[in-house]
């Protein structure tokens, strides 16, 4: 779905990512922890195209994204929902107008099937009672979710996720994780989960998603299952990977960089 080959980025004379290579899978989630200014976000703003690599090669979908024109691009985001840190809500726009924008940007629907959809993705995060309400009238949890929906609108192939539960009660941070795990266990939705908070990271890693037959979802918890297998973690640390594998492998890791994130 994804793939970084020998990827090197560089701001001025600061090597922010220095040949970054992994791969993605359809329906796989990777995990990317690494301290601040180690290159989590540059990677996201290289899989959307907003920026460019100065050496080395991104594909989308076996596409080579470095070689094309902007408008060839735009084509590809829209394969890709993105999920910020604050929500990035439209302060003059209600929820409902920010989840449908860019069905409403695109013109292709009736203001009917635009309702539904909009209905239907607010349902799913837990928000249709909020359908109404402007930006200023909801908590920073709530933003989040409604960033989430406003991601789902284009049925999105590809998910990023930039710290969308960092500043959060762990209440509220336990209900942006289990969005997180309906989408990539009941949706099959690709994933990169870009953060500090290493609880969020590891209940990602061993809890998944059973739909059950009354519509109910419930979260289990996992070891070895057959269903976490698709979950990878990145660590990087000034702007390399040092560590890439499953997280029963990381907690085993005898990397000193990587045994002090982790306590």
């Amino acid at each position: 779905m994804i793939e970084f080959q020998d990827v090197t980025k560089v701001f001025e004379e600061d090597v922010v990512l220095s040949k970054v290579s992994f791969r993605i899978s359809r329906g796989e989630t990777k995990i990317i922890l690494g301290a601040s200014g180690s290159g989590k976000s540059t990677i996201l703003k290289l899989i959307l195209g907003l920026i460019r690599p100065d050496w080395g090669s991104i594909f989308i979908e076996g596409q080579d994204i470095t070689q094309m024109e902007e408008r060839e691009i735009v084509q590809v985001r829209k394969k890709i929902g993105m999920v910020f840190q604050e929500g990035a809500l439209f302060d003059s726009l209600s929820v409902r107008e920010n989840v449908g924008y860019r069905l409403f940007e695109e013109n292709r629907l009736s203001e009917e099937e635009i309702e539904v959809a909009v209905r239907r993705l607010l349902g799913f995060v837990g928000l249709a009672d909020a359908i109404e309400k402007m930006p200023g009238e909801l908590s920073g949890g709530m933003k989040r979710r409604v960033g989430i929906a406003r991601a789902l609108v284009a049925t999105p192939r590809v998910i990023l996720y930039d710290e969308p539960t960092a500043g959060l009660d762990p209440i509220t941070k336990r209900h942006i994780v289990e969005l997180m795990i309906k989408l990539r266990d009941l949706e099959g939705v690709t994933s990169v989960f870009v953060t500090h908070d290493l609880q969020a990271a590891c209940t990602i890693a061993t809890s998944y998603a059973v739909a059950e037959g009354n519509g109910q979802i419930r979260f289990m918890q996992g070891g070895d299952d057959l269903c976490l297998t698709n979950i990878h973690f990145i660590m990087l640390q000034e702007g390399a990977i040092c560590f890439q594998g499953r997280y029963e492998e990381m907690l085993a890791s005898s990397d000193p960089y990587v045994r002090s994130f982790m306590t």
